[in-house]
């Protein structure tokens, strides 16, 4: 079983000392523990007005992380010390950017500005700017439909920042593997991870058994098609014989051999669309966008 700082008896003491000292609705509040591995915090807070955090110690910059995306209004709630016992403190998010955390220890965050819902194909200018160039949005959209991701999801994404970055929302309680082939890619991964505070996605420069190993199994897989496709499937039905496959490509003959390529591979319930999107222009013309084909399945063989 997993080491836990906090105990379900420490969890229920800091929740009755915030019920004691303050006017919050507890049927409201979302618990959120950051000592354990890959909670993401700044979108926890995002999207649920009540927050109760339970922090370890050496966090310098967790209050200029969460005004640094725009949550300066939040309205945070604390004492000194690891215990929940004496006087509390009652602070703006904004004033408190030069403290750190020093002592494990339960705080209560009210985001007056939180959104409860998700968006699915969020705009291009959310993300990081960098060398790579996202796929838009609407399309991102359908990709994400067809995975079908899920709270605790442990998902594999090849080459597809956006795309990762969408999973790693979903994802709140799972992992995303993300595979990153070039420096410029990596570097715009890694501004995304910073720029939505997510610490549940794992950047590896390559697919194979060796890299595979040291990552949880995946149950589902979006790979943008490349000369290396072939053999990334095959390592990813090797570490998940009934893995969920989506396979994107904007390359006919690559789509034309897909079908024959995923029945060998023992893959089953092929889908194959192709999406065709065209924009407004200011020209009061339509213009077309690259119109890829997104190809779904799932292997038939026993999970490990």
């Amino acid at each position: 079983m997993e080491q836990r700082l906090f105990t379900n008896k420490q969890i229920l003491d800091w929740l009755q000392y915030f019920a004691q000292n303050t006017d919050v609705d507890l049927e409201k509040v979302k618990l959120l523990d950051i000592t354990r591995r890959n909670k993401n915090l700044i979108p926890t807070i995002e999207a649920n007005q009540l927050v109760l955090v339970f922090t370890d110690d050496n966090r310098p910059d967790i209050f200029y992380k969460m005004w640094d995306v725009g949550l300066g209004e939040c309205q945070v709630w604390y004492n000194e010390g690891s215990d929940p016992a004496g006087p509390i403190k009652h602070d703006k998010l904004k004033d408190m950017i030069d403290r750190g955390i020093n002592a494990s220890a339960g705080m209560l965050i009210y985001n007056p500005n939180a959104r409860s819902t998700y968006k699915i194909g969020m705009d291009n200018s959310n993300f990081s700017k960098g060398a790579s160039h996202y796929v838009g949005s609407e399309i991102r959209a359908i990709i994400l439909n067809k995975l079908h991701v899920g709270l605790q999801d442990t998902v594999c994404i090849v080459n597809a920042e956006s795309v990762a970055v969408e999973a790693g929302l979903i994802a709140s309680e799972g992992t995303i593997i993300t595979v990153e082939y070039d420096r410029r890619g990596r570097e715009a991964m890694e501004g995304n991870i910073q720029r939505f505070g997510l610490n549940n996605i794992s950047i590896i420069d390559h697919v194979d058994d060796k890299t595979m190993a040291a990552q949880p199994v995946p149950s589902l897989a979006f790979l943008v098609a490349s000369a290396s496709l072939e053999q990334e499937l095959e390592c990813l039905l090797r570490v998940n014989p009934a893995i969920e496959l989506v396979v994107y490509t904007l390359d006919f003959g690559v789509m034309a051999r897909l079908p024959a390529l995923l029945e060998r591979l023992g893959v089953r319930d092929v889908e194959m669309v192709q999406v065709a999107v065209s924009r407004l222009n200011q020209k009061n013309l339509f213009q077309a966008e690259p119109a890829p084909w997104i190809v779904s399945g799932k292997a038939m063989g026993a999970a490990r």
